[in-house]
């Protein structure tokens, strides 16, 4: 077992991120009962997929713009992989070299996982000396969808997450041993009083601040548990309302380009107040694109198409 405190802490930032262009778009049957964020689609199936590549090279572009290096890779054509374009729920990437493989809930986006992208990466010159593969924890039924049901304070090696069909106990146990990670569990609730699926649509940590929606949180024990540990970290906080984790406010990452970078989506962005937007802003530059479809459709947002990419990197590439 290792523990957190035998271990350094990691950058809580990234400078580099793999993206995922989606060669095939649209609503998942399979993720649709534990996503209540997720729509029907509207449109012939070829029009959405177009509308989801607009919004991410647009994405690219603004990013790439900040100074973030985005090592973007094309979907897979041969197989209709409607979720794909969110590849931080089975990949994570770590300073010491680590890369994780997690186990994913619903069959058809199991075959997103692509081993074969780390090798790209390491043509690129990023170092990945050892690769953890929880996948085969999908036969026992316990599932950890990456850092969508993990938020971790790479700092304080603490790993936030919110219980649900897609974020099993005994799979955040193995996590937490495999990388030296303390877990901190909770249980969360939409406005209408369903799980939410993932715990990166509630909170998101920076370097020196952190996006919760407190409200979320589902019984003021845990309320005031989850709280008060955030709340040694010592970082500015900003509570979301029950409206704004809706326009997915909370699914937002900080990433280092030329500057601090605060990537978002456009709706999020408009969700906030003048004061929240402001905090924001002294911590770094908002970065925000439209991502419509694929927030409707897909049911996440910015920060699920960004898998920070935290190893280190040589002189190649």
């Amino acid at each position: 077992m290792i523990f957190p405190d035998a271990l350094p802490g990691e950058p809580q930032t990234s400078s580099a991120v793999l993206m995922i262009r989606p060669a095939h778009f649209g609503s998942n049957v399979q993720t649709r009962g534990s996503n209540y964020f997720q729509h029907d689609a509207e449109g012939a199936e070829d029009d959405v997929a177009t509308q989801a590549r607009h919004e991410f090279d647009a994405f690219v572009t603004r990013l790439a713009m900040a100074g973030v290096h985005v090592a973007a890779f094309e979907g897979r054509r041969d197989a209709e992989l409607a979720d794909e374009v969110f590849p931080n729920n089975w990949l994570s990437l770590h300073a010491d070299g680590t890369a994780v493989l997690y186990p994913l809930m619903a069959e058809n986006r199991r075959a997103e996982r692509r081993v074969k992208l780390l090798d790209a990466l390491r043509e690129r010159g990023f170092h990945i000396e050892r690769v953890v593969d929880l996948s085969s924890l999908e036969d026992r039924g316990q599932y950890l969808e990456g850092t969508g049901s993990l938020v971790l304070d790479r700092r304080n090696r603490i790993a936030y997450a919110c219980r649900s069909p897609r974020t099993h106990p005994a799979a955040l146990a193995v996590f937490g041993r495999e990388l030296g990670y303390e877990i901190v569990e909770f249980a969360a609730l939409d406005r209408r009083g369903r799980p939410i699926y993932h715990t990166n649509v509630l909170m998101s940590v920076g370097a020196n601040f952190v996006v919760v929606c407190s409200a979320a949180v589902d019984g003021a024990a845990e309320r005031r548990r989850l709280l008060d540990r955030l709340g040694a970290s010592g970082r500015e906080f900003l509570d979301l309302s029950l409206d704004q984790l809706h326009a997915f406010a909370g699914n937002l990452l900080e990433l280092r380009g030329t500057g601090p970078v605060i990537a978002m989506s456009m709706s999020a962005l408009r969700s906030l107040t003048a004061a929240q937007q402001a905090m924001l802003e002294r911590h770094g530059e908002i970065v925000a694109a439209e991502l419509e479809c694929i927030e409707r459709l897909g049911g996440g947002s910015a920060r699920c198409m960004l898998a920070e990419i935290a190893c280190p990197r040589s002189g190649k590439g």
